[in-house]
């Protein structure tokens, strides 16, 4: 695991946090970075057809080792890591055998507690990966990143048979640009599989549909002396909105197949008003019924103002559920699965409620559903990573590598 582990502390030493501002992709220049690493990294594991796109993006392939045909699959992860928290001179902590209780954060002030944070029970004996409690890790998803160049760099130095395969690195995966300059012709895999996940065993073929809704509220603002009648607050109206919006359906109140509305800005004066919504639901009809609810909502409210004065509602599609797009694809699903319990892990299908490049990828013509990398509480200065799952992460690409060089081209 020596090679793993130095593979990931050379990758989150780079800085490539993404930037919802910056109008250009990537969005950091650390991103071109780690991208030039990366290629470097490719052509001298002898891989062929390696590229650096105009967008950041790296992809290249590594041979088939077999006189057979073989489907050509691929692995992906994204380089960049969370606007959510600083990123900047990450100082990774190693914490080997742990033995359970709290991991004092650098200099002690914050700790990583299995308190507040269970799943650490669960790892007694691994080696961890901690931040020092000043920036997050970026385990999201340079644990992937690792991850796939590990197995790739055993797989080009064993006898282990696969058919031809193809990575690429993404860019701003975090704020959901990455995908939308990601070549899927010349990518050319007949699937692939995203390393974005999190818990040893976890799998995913199905996450949100996802929209965000911004309300516009137009009010009009007059003296409060001589408001009767006149005075429309669009700052009452955005909480008469609010309030009939189901309040159970909110992310801290829902789970699993549960969809939500959450409420993530407001702003605004007495003249006008601004709330930001992003909607999530797993079922296309109910995802569909949600936005027309928040519709409705202003449609009512409107009734009875002011000419100049009302609500709008503009409703902006993100991503969709890319299970619609994997499922009619079992044997991508299967051979997976049959990985990772040929590697000793039960597998944890579940649903992911968020999104990643493969559900923009799989709508884009490359089924890609998701594995698990070993990274926990992302985007916060209390993430971590275990060494232990990573290896696991690394031997079950492998694994699925070998399955997929068994198949003929035409399965």
């Amino acid at each position: 695991m020596d090679q793993l582990l130095e593979r990931f502390l050379s990758y989150v030493a780079v800085e490539t946090q993404s930037k919802p501002q910056a109008r250009q992709v990537p969005s950091s220049e650390g991103q071109w970075t780690l991208a030039r690493q990366l290629q470097e990294e490719l052509l001298a594991l002898g891989f062929v057809d390696v590229t650096l796109s105009d967008h950041c993006c790296v992809m290249g392939t590594l041979p088939a080792n077999v006189d057979w045909p073989t489907p050509v699959i691929g692995f992906i992860s994204h380089m960049d890591t969370s606007p959510d928290f600083t990123a900047k001179q990450v100082k990774p902590q190693i914490v080997e055998n742990y033995r359970g209780g709290d991991i004092a954060l650098g200099n002690g002030e914050e700790v990583l507690s299995p308190v507040m944070f269970p799943v650490l029970h669960q790892l007694t004996g691994h080696t961890l990966i901690t931040t020092d409690g000043t920036t997050l890790l970026g385990a999201d998803d340079k644990a992937g990143v690792a991850e796939i160049m590990t197995a790739m760099a055993r797989l080009a130095k064993s006898d282990v048979p696969h058919g031809a395969i193809r990575v690429a690195f993404t860019p701003d995966e975090e704020i959901g640009r990455g995908a939308s300059h990601f070549d899927v012709e010349s990518f050319a895999a007949d699937w692939a599989y995203t390393i974005d996940g999190s818990g040893l065993g976890e799998f995913e073929f199905e996450n949100f549909n996802a929209a965000s809704a911004t309300v516009k509220i137009a009010g009009n603002n007059v003296h409060p002396g001589s408001a009767k009648g006149v005075m429309v607050n669009a700052l009452e109206l955005a909480m008469r909105f609010h309030a009939e919006v189901p309040a159970q359906e909110k992310p801290e109140l829902t789970s699993g197949y549960e969809g939500f509305y959450h409420l993530h800005q407001i702003k605004g004066t007495v003249e006008q008003a601004e709330l930001h919504y992003i909607i999530r639901d797993f079922d296309r009809d109910s995802f569909d019924a949600r936005k027309q609810r928040l519709q409705d909502i202003a449609k009512r409210l409107n009734r009875g103002l002011q000419a100049e004065c009302g609500i709008e509602v503009v409703l902006t599609n993100s991503y969709f559920n890319m299970r619609e797009k994997v499922e009619p694809h079992p044997q991508i699903i299967e051979l997976a699965l049959q990985a990772i319990r040929d590697c000793g892990i039960e597998p944890q299908v579940k649903p992911i409620r968020g999104g990643t490049d493969g559900a923009a990828l799989s709508y884009m013509g490359l089924p890609c559903p998701n594995i698990f990398t070993g990274g926990f509480n992302y985007h916060g200065k209390h993430e971590f990573a275990s060494l232990n799952i990573m290896e696991k992460t690394v031997q079950v690409i492998v694994r699925i590598a070998e399955l997929a060089g068994q198949k003929k081209a035409a399965d």
